[in-house]
């Protein structure tokens, strides 16, 4: 492994199979434990679809997320299995090719992805949630600079996420959700927030009504 300057972190890639890809595709990238995935989860993949155009999405289900405590996390395969239950379209892809690089920050991944997938046109997507709480993500900025972000809104989240430290550092980026049916094909740094239906569900509430439910039997 080379050495790596001072401050600086280095990312090993390993060789880990993708889901199917090529040149020009528009591909939409969603991460997260999904701890359960449930349909609030199905309504960011369908909105991200038809609003932006995408070809495929990646509904990439990670071993784990480093901001969260991982008690009451379910194994790895077994959240797989409740995404690819949740996920009818077939232009969505359950992946947890993360695992198989190494990958345990979200830098990584798109290191690994820009590497290994040239000419495909990526867009990180994430709910408003999580745009209020980027800016504590390892190497956000990298991650912003190197990919065009999508950020669908979410009960609750709105005014916290648009003016947050994150939202702040991409203000001259920020563009109307009119352009998001070319948001793929915007150099970074680029982000749109986009409006539209919202699910109050949530994995955290899913997991404290099951735990309760289980109490009670």
């Amino acid at each position: 492994m080379a050495r790596a300057r001072p401050g600086r972190e280095i990312f090993a890639l390993t060789m880990a199979r993708l889901p199917p890809h090529a040149p020009n595709m528009r591909i939409g990238l969603f991460g997260g434990s999904f701890n359960p995935p449930h349909a609030g989860h199905a309504l960011v993949c369908a909105i991200a679809l038809r609003r932006v155009k995408l070809d495929r999405l990646w509904l990439m289900v990670s071993p784990g997320n480093p901001l969260k405590n991982a008690t009451g996390l379910a194994p790895l395969p077994e959240r797989m299995r409740a995404a690819r239950r949740l996920s009818r379209d077939p232009r969505i892809v359950v992946t947890d090719f993360e695992a198989g690089i190494g990958a345990r920050y979200s830098w990584q991944t798109v290191e690994h992805l820009r590497r290994a997938c040239p000419g495909v046109h990526f867009v990180w997507i994430m709910g408003a949630d999580n745009l209020a709480a980027f800016f504590r993500w390892r190497r956000w900025r990298d991650i912003a600079r190197k990919m065009p972000i999508l950020v669908i809104d979410r009960p609750g989240s709105t005014h916290r996420a648009t003016r947050g430290v994150a939202a702040a550092w991409f203000d001259r980026r920020r563009l109307p959700e009119m352009a998001a049916k070319n948001l793929a094909l915007r150099p970074p740094p680029a982000l749109i927030v986009l409006h539209g239906p919202r699910s109050n569900l949530s994995s955290t509430q899913l997991r404290a009504l099951r735990a309760g439910s289980e109490r009670n039997d």
